[in-house]
């Protein structure tokens, strides 16, 4: 094997250690996440290399009027007015850019029935600062949602 051939396959190796030790901080953003509300609980995943949030819990999980499963009666889309809340993913297409910021990715707020642009930063290891925006993300809200530690269960 030549030299060029060898400081080449070296450097491949180093570069793609590099980005695997990046994807590997960016799942720091993996686990179940409280809005400051207090009335969902949103579980955090990993798909292929982005991330996404669904709703796993709420607070109240039927509708007052009905007694029914709550829905996204507020969709601006009609059919999909009927999708039961709890599993709604409302985070889609986050990507980790490094110095604890996720971006590139949307939030939905079934509340409003609106999208937004989404930056999610970690100020802690137990500490979300969500902001929604539309066009720059001056123009936003920022959320803080912690996150839920969830028991051990106990080996039997």
């Amino acid at each position: 094997m030549n030299m060029n051939v060898f400081l080449s396959l070296l450097v491949s190796l180093l570069l793609s250690g590099t980005h695997l030790a990046a994807q590997d901080e960016g799942d720091r953003l993996i686990g179940v996440w409280e809005p400051s509300n207090g009335k969902a609980r949103v579980k955090i995943d990993k798909i292929g290399s982005k991330y996404f949030g669904r709703i796993v819990w709420l607070k109240e999980p039927n509708d007052p009027d009905t007694g029914e499963p709550k829905t996204d009666k507020n969709n601006p889309d009609p059919t999909l007015r009927d999708a039961p809340l709890r599993g709604y993913r409302m985070l889609k297409d986050f990507v980790y850019d490094g110095d604890d910021e996720w971006s590139g990715g949307t939030i939905y707020d079934p509340e409003n029935g609106n999208t937004y642009d989404c930056v999610i930063t970690m100020t802690d290891e137990n500490t979300l600062d969500i902001r929604g925006y539309i066009g720059i993300s001056a123009f936003g809200r920022t959320d803080v949602w912690k996150r839920l530690q969830i028991p051990k269960r106990k080996k039997k």
